[in-house]
This record gives structure tokens, sequence and C-alpha cells, in this order.
């Protein structure tokens, strides 16, 4: 067993090695708080979600840690009277937390918030000063700056000269050495929020975007752990930025970077000029969350992923033809799926699933290694092989699992709640019965019809009639 992933940095597919093989610590970075989450988004915490859920089949333990971004000038400006920045923070959160629970994505491990961790960070510009890679602005704004030239490795990450890059446009360029140097501080301006700005040894101000994934990631992971990841739109300046501050620090930091694609609809990055941002709201509210997250999840990660409703359809009509097949096996496989129970561990998942997963992730072979195992499960259950169709079954499962497509994870149907359905489509069903048997024909209709404009679909057969929720 070999994981590899592609590294960023490298540019290259590396061999994971992680440093506590019985541990793999992952930093995500968050979302910034400034307003809801768009469906790219939600395309990121699939992809890293998938990535988890595999290192954890590989690994076991994964410690999980996504940062939220709850200070930032965008926030200050969506602030009102009515709604302080921090509650602009902490809505916007929860809007995300809610995107992201839909789609089945499991909760970091931990989930810290930057406006937590302003010690850590006053802490490692600190440091930074006193190794001669930071300095205050002379102009006593309250400003603190990255050196750039101090550290002649900066630009390593995405392989750009310094004097080729632009100026960064994080705070007033008038106190800096170099236009490019960006901010580790922001002193506090007079039109600013007063609880927007915390103590510091350079005056009151608040942390810079960059400085807060350093601190965060190692005050909750130590200053070495083995995957930093995000969007491939953080690679620079973010990550450049971040990578820099905190290997001048002394920080070992990431040993791998993993970044995914974006989102673009019609061939065209989403914008608010466009007209063209899909808002995870609106998209989870037409769509069935695990039909959102087989959509999104099912192109490789760091593709980019044009989205259209036929990539919801389709996605739609691949999740039928696997559901159809757990209903078949699950109504014809009962007495040898006894007979060949797996073990305590469960059903493991096909070689040939796990040699793409291995692959830097390669989820759409993986899919199509699922289903090959659906229609080798069907051919068994027409051929009334039943063993075959069980194992199958549990293949089927623990794919589905892995990939985090077990709907019990992102519909949020409760059991008590479908058995309650159960039963009363099982009365209507018996009533239907008691009519044909009788000749009644118009009641066993109408009690058909009932059923299905309900969105109930009824299936006869030899073995009785079965019934499945009609999700096209």
């Amino acid at each position: 067993m070999t994981v590899r992933l592609y590294d960023t940095r490298a540019q290259a597919l590396r061999d994971f090695a992680p440093r506590d093989p019985s541990n793999v610590t992952v930093y995500v970075c968050g979302p910034t708080v400034q307003s809801g989450p768009h469906i790219g988004h939600v395309r990121a915490a699939v992809g890293f979600d998938i990535l988890r859920r595999w290192l954890a089949h590989r690994f076991g333990q994964v410690t999980f840690v996504r940062n939220v971004t709850d200070i930032d000038d965008k926030i200050l400006a969506n602030a009102t009277d009515a709604e302080p920045w921090w509650a602009v923070a902490y809505r916007v959160e929860l809007e995300f937390t809610r995107a992201y629970t839909a789609v089945g994505a499991l909760p970091p491990t931990y989930e810290p918030r930057a406006t937590a961790s302003v010690p850590q960070m006053i802490e490692l510009i600190e440091t930074l000063i006193e190794r001669g890679h930071a300095y205050a602005a002379p102009d006593g704004s309250g400003d603190v700056y990255f050196d750039v030239r101090s550290w002649p490795a900066y630009g390593s990450l995405t392989r750009q000269s310094l004097d080729a890059m632009e100026a960064a446009a994080d705070a007033d360029p008038r106190g800096k050495r170099d236009p490019r140097d960006f901010a580790l501080w922001k002193g506090a301006k007079a039109d600013e929020p007063a609880d927007a700005a915390w103590s510091s040894p350079w005056g009151a101000g608040r942390p810079g975007w960059h400085i807060e994934c350093s601190a965060m990631s190692r005050r909750y992971l130590g200053p070495e752990f083995d995957i930093h990841g995000g969007g491939l739109d953080l690679r620079f300046p973010h990550h450049e930025n971040e990578l820099a501050q905190s290997t001048a620090a002394g920080d070992a930091f990431a040993r791998y970077w993993v970044h995914n694609g974006l989102v673009t609809v019609g061939d065209q990055k989403m914008s608010k000029s466009l007209g063209n941002v899909l808002l995870a709201d609106e998209v989870l509210a037409e769509r069935d969350p695990v039909v959102v997250r087989y959509a999104l999840g099912a192109a490789h990660y760091r593709s980019s992923l044009d989205l259209s409703p036929a990539s919801f359809d389709e996605a739609e009509a691949a999740l039928n033809r696997i559901r159809s097949f757990q209903q078949r096996a699950q109504r014809s496989t009962d007495a040898a799926t006894d007979a060949i129970a797996p073990d305590a561990a469960g059903a493991d998942v096909p070689a040939a699933f796990a040699a793409a997963m291995d692959d830097d992730l390669g989820v759409p072979q993986a899919l199509a290694v699922l289903h090959e195992t659906v229609r080798a499960g069907n051919a068994a259950i027409d051929a009334g092989d039943g063993a075959a169709a069980a194992a199958a079954a549990r293949e089927v499962s623990a794919m589905l699992a892995v990939l985090g497509l077990d709907e019990s994870e992102t519909t949020g149907t409760a059991g008590g709640e479908t058995a309650a359905l159960d039963a009363l489509v099982r009365t209507m069903i018996d009533q239907r019965a008691d009519a044909r048997a009788t000749k009644d024909w118009a009641t066993a209709d109408r009690i058909r019809d009932a059923i299905a404009a309900a969105g109930i679909v009824l299936e006869d057969g030899p073995e009785g009639t079965h019934w499945s929720v009609n999700r096209g």
C-alpha cells in the first residue's frame, strides 16, 4: 500500500509518508466568513472530506483542522449598527456549517476561529522581528510587515521570482520597505470598531490574514504537520506568505501541499458581475444533498469543474442506479447475507478501487469500479446467485462510505422516520392487495395512484410488492 499525492510545492506526485503513521495531520484553510458559501466552497469541503476519509481508511486516525477567519476587512465592511462585525461572522459561519453538514462533510477535529488565537499570532510576529524578517512601520501606524527580501526562499511554493510579483495590497504601502512586503499586523484605524482591535507591542490593531493560519496550524498541529490544503486560488499570495513566515520563524511547517481545483459555470469563473454565482443554500434547496455531493466529488479534485444542471442530473441518474441495486440486493440476498456476514471490521473495498484512491485520490476511476460492482451485483441477482449479490452489496456499501455517499450522512433521515414511512406504505400496499383479491380494480388503482402521487414507486414481483422513493 502506497498513497501518492500531488504536492503543489514539488509540482509532482509524491509517496505520502506521514510523520506519525498512526495519526495523519491535516490543516485546511477554511472560510473567511464575510458572506454565505457558494458551491465552490462546498466543492472544496467535499474534496478534502474524501481525502480525509481515505487517509483514515489507510492509516486510521486523522487530525483534521479547518479554521474560520472571523476578522477581516470585508467582514468589518459588511457590519451594520444592527449587526456588529462579530455577529456577521457568526451568522455566516453557521451558514457554512449548515452547507458542509448537508453534504456529509465530517466535522473537523478542531475548528479554531482566528480571533481566539491572537496571542499566538503576536508571539509569532515577535519571533519574526527578532529574527530580522519583519519590522514595524516607521510611520507610527502600528502596522507590522514581513520583509520578503530578507527571506531568499520567498516564492518557492509558486516558483515565482520576487521582482516579477505584484505589490501586496493588504495594508498602507507608505510604511513598507518593499511594495511586496505583506502585513502581519494592522494598526487600528479611527473608522473601525473599537472591539475589532487587540493590544500588541506595536499598538492596538488586528492580525493580517496570512499570519492567522501560520499561528493556528502551529497551535493545533505543531511546528511541522503532514498536509496543508486549500483552493488553487490560495496558492498566492496566501499560502506563499504562510510558508515564508512560518519557515522564517523556524518552523518546518507543511510537508505536503494539496490544492483543489475551482468551479466554473458555463466555462466562466463564478462572479457576481456575471450573475453566475451558485449559492450553496440555493443549490441544496433544489437538489438532494447526496446528489450535490456526488456531482462535486465525481471529478478529480485537482481539475476545474464546470457545473450545469446536467451535472446534477447525471449525478442523480448514477445514484439511482446504485440505489436500485441496493434495494434489489436487500430484497434478494437476506438469507445469503446472513450466511456470509462480513467480519466485525466490515467488508473492505475492492483492490481496484483502493488502487485508484491511492493514486492521488482518483475518484473518477474509483467510481468506475463502484458502478462495475453494481453491474456485477445486478447480474448475480438475475442469475439467482445470492452469495455473489450479497458480496457485491457489501463492497458497494464500503465504497460509498469511503466516498461519503452513505445517504444517512447527507439526508439526515432518522431510522424512526424511515420505519414510520415503511409502515404507512405497507399498509396501503396491503389494502391494494386486498382490493385486487376481491377484483375491486377501481380501489386498487386509486390506492396505487395515491402512492405514486406521494413519490413512491411500487414494484410487483413473485415475492410480493416492494416500494422505493422516486428520486428522479
